[in-house]
């Protein structure tokens, strides 16, 4: 009588490791997702400047959710990718399209009292996204880290760089631009504790985000 062939079981099966080796490598990123979600948080970014554009202070630097897509870009994305949506959003209203507050575009908005926080913000989403990345690491599905990490980047890179921007627009001390900008500290907070909630939730939903192939 012919011996009993023992049953295979899913672990012997030579398929297995491949198909895992896959599964994680369709769960990084790729080229094509990188340029699909630069242009989707671009487009976010575009559309976040319609909301609010609110006067405040005596500068007249308007209130807007800029700051929030723009440091959700980088801690979602990773520098390089946070980077370049926040990169792409310029060039488009450098371009003419007017997705600046308050409807604006063109070179000359760079120039202007906001010019210093339009040309932060590309410095700040890379700076967010690599302490997110690098520093935080596996911690970055804890919102209270993703918040150090946004929160720096924003005072350091945001702030300095917008009150250095009035004090070249308006031939101000840096004491009364710093004045200007303090308005905005307030908002910030509340915004960079959203971006903290919702960053940290996606990088608990797809752990390998900021993976590549």
């Amino acid at each position: 009588m012919p011996a009993s062939t023992p049953a295979s079981t899913p672990a012997s099966t030579p398929d297995a490791a491949p198909d895992i080796a896959v599964h994680e490598r369709h769960a990084r990123s790729s080229p094509t997702r990188d340029i699909a979600l630069v242009a989707a948080f671009g487009a976010l970014i575009c559309a976040s400047a319609y909301i609010g554009a609110v006067p405040v202070g005596s500068a007249g630097v308007p209130i807007t959710l800029q700051t929030l897509t723009v440091m959700l870009a980088g801690c979602v994305l990773g520098p390089l990718r946070g980077f370049s949506a926040v990169m792409l959003y310029l060039a488009l209203g450098a371009v003419g399209l007017p997705v600046f507050a308050e409807h604006s575009s063109g070179i000359g908005v760079f120039s202007g009292p906001s010019g210093g926080y339009l040309i932060a913000f590309p410095l700040a989403a890379a700076l967010a996204g690599f302490l997110v990345e690098y520093v935080a690491r596996e911690r970055r599905t804890r919102a209270i880290v993703v918040f150090a990490c946004s929160f720096t980047a924003g005072a350091l890179v945001v702030h300095l760089l917008g009150i250095l921007g009035m004090m070249r627009f308006f031939d101000i001390s840096f004491a009364e631009a710093a004045a200007y900008d303090a308005p905005f500290w307030i908002g910030d907070v509340v915004k960079t504790s959203l971006v903290a909630m919702i960053a940290a939730e996606v990088h608990r939903a797809f752990p390998q985000l900021l993976q590549r192939d």
